[in-house]
């Protein structure tokens, strides 16, 4: 078995820093400072082969780029084996790409620059989340597949004159809403039976605009909720306003480069909360006053609530004040 060479810059002699490529069929295995590139099946036979190589390894960090979850046996058993793995947000690694200059896109090229890209950038370790919790996120994602589909099939409706299909879109509507239903009772059973679920649920539900679906999707999608300041929070859900400036010129701060799952739910959540929460309806109403533009005003009040939400659960205090205010969090 051939030994990576260690790389020497910066790091703890004999550190090893890799990149695993992931396809639905097949995993690319290379090691940062050496040219050979392996190949394995992405089945249980090539994983534990994988995890056999790196075992032996004075690993360092290992880079896995997420692929919509043909990653997931991957990471399993590296963590379970005990091994540093960092799952990244396939941007990052194609802005890395980028920035080193290569543009071109291979299953060989990615997986040497996820083992460059562990070396030079070395991204922080988190605790992989547990079986249960890979379940409850999971759940919230095919909940929020069910209610996209079913808002396309009552587009359809409206848009339909003739009997037949509209039979067919109705048949098609009780099925979702079926499936629907009992996504949300394994959702409800899962906070149910997890005693820290459940007090994050009802102090995130304390908060007027705030529902379950918006709550069971911030337990799943932001679990640092709580932990971290107003404007960590902010930056890592994707409301927080980035500057576009460039020598004298100022342009429009945006956001993005956040969750996007978590956005949309706390957009829905803001809609909600400027009708039915003072404080947030009074702020919102300061801002249109001001002459904002509805976007603008809805991120602000989206970052807003997010912030107070922050500070509920870092405080472990329900929302019961329309005067609280986040910024000591």
């Amino acid at each position: 078995m051939s030994q990576c060479t260690p790389a020497l810059r910066g790091s703890q002699s004999g550190d090893t820093y890799w990149g695993v490529d992931v396809a639905s069929q097949k995993l690319d295995l290379a090691c940062y400072g050496q040219d050979q590139l392996r190949s394995f099946a992405n089945d249980q036979e090539g994983i534990a082969q994988v995890v056999q190589i790196l075992r032996h390894q004075p690993v360092d960090r290992i880079v896995v780029e997420a692929t919509g979850g043909y990653e997931n046996p991957l990471v399993t058993q590296l963590v379970a084996a005990g091994l540093p793995v960092v799952v990244i947000n396939p941007r990052q690694a194609r802005d890395y790409a980028r920035a080193l200059g290569i543009p071109a896109k291979t299953d060989a090229l990615d997986a040497r620059v996820l083992a460059r890209f562990a070396h030079d950038v070395r991204p922080e370790l988190r605790q992989f989340p547990s079986e249960n919790e890979r379940f409850f996120a999971d759940l919230v994602t095919r909940r929020r597949q069910l209610v996209d589909l079913r808002t396309a099939e009552l587009n359809r409706r409206q848009q339909i004159a003739r009997p037949e299909l509209t039979a067919s879109i109705e048949a098609v509507l009780t099925v979702l809403n079926q499936q629907l239903a009992e996504v949300e009772r394994q959702l409800a059973r899962l906070i149910q039976d997890n005693l820290h679920w459940k007090a994050k649920d009802k102090l995130l539900q304390s908060v007027k605009g705030v529902g379950p679906a918006t709550s069971r999707a911030l337990i799943a999608e932001l679990p640092e909720l709580g932990t971290l300041t107003r404007r960590q929070i902010a930056k890592l859900a994707g409301v927080a306003p980035l500057n576009r400036d460039s020598g004298k010129f100022r342009g429009k701060q945006v956001i993005g480069h956040g969750r996007s799952s978590v956005r949309t739910s706390l957009y829905m959540a803001a809609f909600n909360a400027k009708r039915s929460n003072a404080q947030i309806r009074a702020f919102y109403q300061r801002l249109r006053a001001a002459g904002k533009p509805f976007k603008l005003a809805m991120t602000a009040c989206m970052r807003k609530l997010l912030s107070v939400l922050n500070a509920i659960l870092h405080t472990n205090t329900p929302w019961r004040n329309p005067l609280l205010t986040p910024e000591n969090s």
